[in-house]
């Protein structure tokens, strides 16, 4: 009994003595320790976390984990993972919301469930499943490089990674530095000899024809130095400014420009000013239909971002919707009409009945 108290004496003084000389006693020691572990624990993994985001923001091929729900066919019912393995190889080249981005691959793949299920009388197993996804993501504001493959007035065609499609509009090309220079025509004597030539060469080897563009009908050159859009192997810079999804296929939209998403590139569509252009175009013969063109801005020399033929659409688009409109209108005229003629007959129905029987009733009274 006396050696149990001597030694809670000892655990006193020893722990007195630390506090006296300003250390604390073992156990805050370890509590502190053990708190300053996990700060520095949690401060880490927060700047891991934006290393992540930040890497995966700047690249346009990220690796992401994904889960998702699968029914697999009863034919795979003795190989669920070659099932599963099978309609993820459909989703290859697809561009997916979920993903944002267009898969290239699938790796890893674990069923996240020991046991599949069969609901009622459906012979397709259910079962949940992870796996990563090799995507490709280009984000606007990017800066990527694609190969030139057909240049036009409108508009440069690109191919990214020789897969994706890029287009340069004319208002993302700074037009005040390069400008299109038409190709020979088929039939000029003066460029017979190099077109000779250059068929000469799409015939010996079309690859390579192919990739340096012979077969465009002019292109993009500097207004002072005359070089081409593009370096000397067809390789041009540009940055992604919008994302086109159609069919599960992404395209991108590129500019050139040096301030891209400036509200200044945004293309302006001039507006027609005569009252009818529809009618005087309908109305009008080949020539008249030139000249009002040419009075609403849209000749063909003049450089407008709509064409002739989508104005001419557009314009035909209206006249239809306003003689449906007109129709309508009629219809409902002749609806009210009706209606009309109609209250108007029964009235008229009521008044000749109340005649009627008031006559009778005088003649009972009379006889």
């Amino acid at each position: 009994m006396s050696q149990s108290i001597d030694k809670k004496a000892k655990k006193r003084k020893h722990a007195s003595a630390d506090i006296g000389q300003g250390v604390e006693p073992s156990t805050k020691r370890a509590k502190k320790d053990k708190a300053e572990k996990g700060n520095k624990v949690k401060s880490s993994s927060k700047l891991d976390k934006g290393k992540a985001r930040a890497t995966d923001g700047g690249n346009e091929f990220r690796v992401v984990q994904a889960s998702m729900v699968v029914s697999i066919p009863p034919v795979f019912a003795n190989n669920l993972q070659a099932g599963v393995e099978d309609m993820l190889d459909s989703l290859l080249m697809r561009y997916i919301p979920a993903l944002q981005g267009v898969v290239l691959a699938h790796d890893n793949l674990r069923f996240l469930d020991s046991v599949a299920t069969v609901k009622a009388d459906c012979p397709f197993t259910n079962c949940r499943i992870a796996f990563d996804a090799t995507v490709w993501s280009p984000q606007a504001g990017m800066k990527l490089v694609g190969k030139v493959k057909l240049c036009s007035p409108d508009h440069v065609a690109l191919l990214v990674h020789r897969t994706f499609n890029v287009s340069i509009p004319r208002h993302h090309i700074p037009t005040e530095q390069w400008e299109f220079e038409y190709g020979p025509a088929e039939n000029d004597p003066e460029f017979g000899t190099d077109t000779a030539a250059e068929e000469m060469e799409m015939q010996l080897d079309p690859e390579s024809a192919a990739d340096t563009g012979l077969e465009g009908t002019g292109r993009w050159v500097h207004k002072l130095t005359g070089t081409k859009l593009g370096s000397s192997d067809g390789y041009l810079e540009f940055t992604v400014v919008g994302l086109t999804i159609a069919n599960q296929m992404l395209s991108l939209v590129g500019s050139i420009q040096l301030d891209p998403f400036s509200p200044k590139h945004i293309p302006t569509h001039s507006t027609p000013t005569t009252s009818d252009p529809q009618a005087a175009a309908r109305t009008s013969g080949p020539a008249e239909i030139t000249e009002n063109l040419q009075e609403l801005g849209l000749d063909e020399d003049v450089d407008s971002e709509e064409d002739t033929f989508g104005m001419l659409g557009r314009m035909g688009d209206e006249a239809a919707a306003r003689e449906a409109e007109r129709r309508a209108q009629e219809e409902g005229a002749a609806k009210k009409d009706k209606k009309r003629k109609r209250k108007e007959a029964k009235t008229q129905a009521e008044g000749e009945l109340g005649a009627a029987s008031s006559h009778g009733k005088a003649k009972k009274k009379k006889s």
